[in-house]
């Protein structure tokens, strides 16, 4: 099979959108199919897995690469000639390449990963909540499928008027990410640095940006016999700084690699402060690894933590129920214990070969019904 993967985000830019499209293109590698990447021009390699990446203009807005509109991008696709596209949280770079395959006859998958409506809202980008739902209802709807991570995003995009969505998930490494991490000498040392006094070690990873709240780790002040832990880095970081001063906290810096799988074995809980999750990455990362996790009732975690049985759910908006939530496992070791055995379990069907297995199925699916000339209503009884 041949696949354009147009990406709103690709190298050196590391975050949610960018990994998943690296595992995808490593799977599919693996796998012996064909592929190419569209993506902005902002230092990405010359090829990756062995597929070429072509890069198109863009510019910077608040350290993210924007791609631009470009004529560039249907001459890749004619000259490919690929069988599916595969349109990565599509936004201006993505909907032309949609527009693009729709005008080339090729079919195309839409991966919603980033909350757009929210994140026009966050950034001052001049667009209400309302009119971002149009342009997530006009970019989508021009795709032959959607695929949404969780059962909150699939809503969302239902409610916002979105006709043909699927759910497909994301992977997690179950090699990398593991409980027997905990006795390498790394992690040992790690741990020794964040709990000097025998510290239960709590901890977040992730982006440090405005929609992530990691300030609200500040429910945990005075808490006994806890420690903090903050993996990552973003523009929010100097705000949290400021309202977790006088705490407990260790800020790790941004990691990645076996370094960033030393660091979740370090930890002895997991905690999740944002609200507006269209999955939670991370916190499958932290279930492969063994740890419970606490996290918001809302969005991605809700399809990802069982509530009292691999990790605990807290009202959203509730930092007396995240204090106290973190204080029960804190309280309890066997209870963590237990609770992370369940969260290694729940995780072990889906690794990345497992979820690019699914993702090949509905390129197929949508292969198929572009061969056989499906007509826009019966491609939305299919998926609907």
């Amino acid at each position: 099979m041949r696949i354009a993967v147009v990406s709103e985000s690709f190298l050196p830019t590391v975050n949610g959108v960018t990994n998943s499209v690296l595992r995808v293109l490593d799977n599919l590698a693996a796998a012996g199919h064909e592929a190419i990447v569209i993506c902005p021009d902002a230092g990405a390699p010359g090829e990756y897995a062995g597929f070429r990446i072509h890069q198109v203009p863009s510019i910077a807005y608040r350290q993210f690469p924007v791609g631009l509109p470009s004529p560039q991008v249907q001459r890749i696709l004619a000259r490919f000639a690929p069988d599916v596209l595969h349109a990565a949280s599509p936004f201006l770079l993505g909907a032309q390449a949609i527009a693009a395959a729709n005008r080339l006859g090729v079919p195309s998958v839409a991966i919603y990963q980033t909350d757009v409506a929210g994140f026009a809202r966050r950034n001052g980008l001049g667009m209400t909540s309302a009119i971002a739902w149009k342009y997530v209802r006009w970019v989508h709807d021009g795709a032959d499928l959607t695929l949404a991570p969780s059962s909150a995003s699939e809503f969302d995009l239902r409610q916002a008027g979105v006709r043909r969505v699927a759910r497909w998930g994301r992977g997690v490494d179950l090699d990398r990410y593991h409980p027997n991490n905990r006795r390498s000498p790394e992690a040992v040392a790690l741990r020794e640095r964040l709990s000097p006094d025998g510290e239960v070690v709590v901890g977040y990873v992730g982006r440090v940006a405005p929609e992530k709240q990691v300030e609200r780790l500040r429910a945990l002040r005075g808490l006994p016999g806890v420690s903090v832990a903050i993996v990552g880095d973003g523009p929010a970081r100097p705000a949290a700084e400021r309202e977790l001063r006088g705490m407990h906290v260790t800020w790790l810096g941004r990691l990645g690699g076996a370094e960033l799988a030393t660091a979740y074995a370090a930890l002895d809980v997991f905690v999740h402060t944002g609200s507006e999750e269209t999955f939670g990455q991370t916190v499958q990362e932290a279930h492969a690894s063994g740890l419970p996790v606490v996290a918001p009732r809302a969005g991605g975690p809700v399809d990802l933590v069982e509530h009292g049985t691999d990790g605990l759910l807290y009202p959203p908006a509730d930092d007396r129920a995240l204090r106290a939530a973190v204080a029960m496992l804190a309280q309890d070791t066997p209870l963590r214990m237990r609770m992370g055995e369940a969260g290694r379990r729940a995780v072990l069907g889906r690794g990345w070969d497992a979820l690019c297995g699914e993702l090949i199925g509905h390129y197929e699916r949508v292969i198929l019904d572009a061969s056989a000339d499906v007509q826009p209503a019966g491609r939305q009884r299919a998926y609907s």
